[in-house]
């Protein structure tokens, strides 16, 4: 049987905050709208982070850094992560698609797809994710190429925010790495 062993944290290879800053990243950007809980922004900065995308975009009334409760959970990642906030989110989005970048909401929505279906033709990509109670609002959603999906298997029809972030983020990241 295999041994086990948690490896320490100068064992883990883990790149300085220099070199991540001047690593390439993956090219997903992850957009927060109207985000009321600071933690889940700050769970959202450290995954983020550990899932090296292109950065964050906060919008509405989404806390920025520095703060605290951000700071508590994205335990450094809100000083690695590159960030802007724009008080309009049709105006981020403008500048995104503007970018070049396809954007896709995270929701349950009619015509939404799964998750695990992008294409190299989506990259790169926004994935938005909205408030912790309403979602992504219509009037977003009509600015969005597309709605992705997370599938529930049981009663309760969503998932914490920073939680499906994660779940996609990932997702976002292995189908790009897979296809390049």
């Amino acid at each position: 049987m295999a041994a086990f062993r948690q490896l320490a944290g100068d064992e883990m290879g883990r790149l300085s905050p220099e070199a991540y800053a001047a690593a390439g990243r993956h090219p997903v950007t992850l957009m927060l709208h109207n985000i009321r809980s600071m933690w889940n922004v700050g769970s959202m900065f450290r995954t983020a982070d550990a899932a090296g995308i292109d950065g964050i975009v906060l919008t509405g009334y989404t806390a920025t850094p520095p703060r605290k409760e951000i700071d508590k959970t994205a335990l450094g990642a809100q000083l690695t992560v590159p960030w802007r906030h724009f008080a309009d989110p049709l105006e981020a989005l403008s500048v995104l698609k503007g970018e070049g970048r396809t954007v896709f909401a995270l929701e349950i929505a009619e015509n939404s797809r799964s998750y695990s279906s992008l294409q190299p033709a989506d990259y790169p990509l926004v994935l938005l994710v909205g408030n912790e109670v309403e979602g992504v609002d219509d009037e977003l959603l009509a600015h969005c190429d597309g709605v992705l999906e997370i599938p529930q298997y049981g009663i309760k029809h969503s998932l914490n925010v920073a939680v499906a972030a994660g779940v996609a983020l990932f997702e976002c990241v292995r189908l790009f790495r897979r296809a390049d």
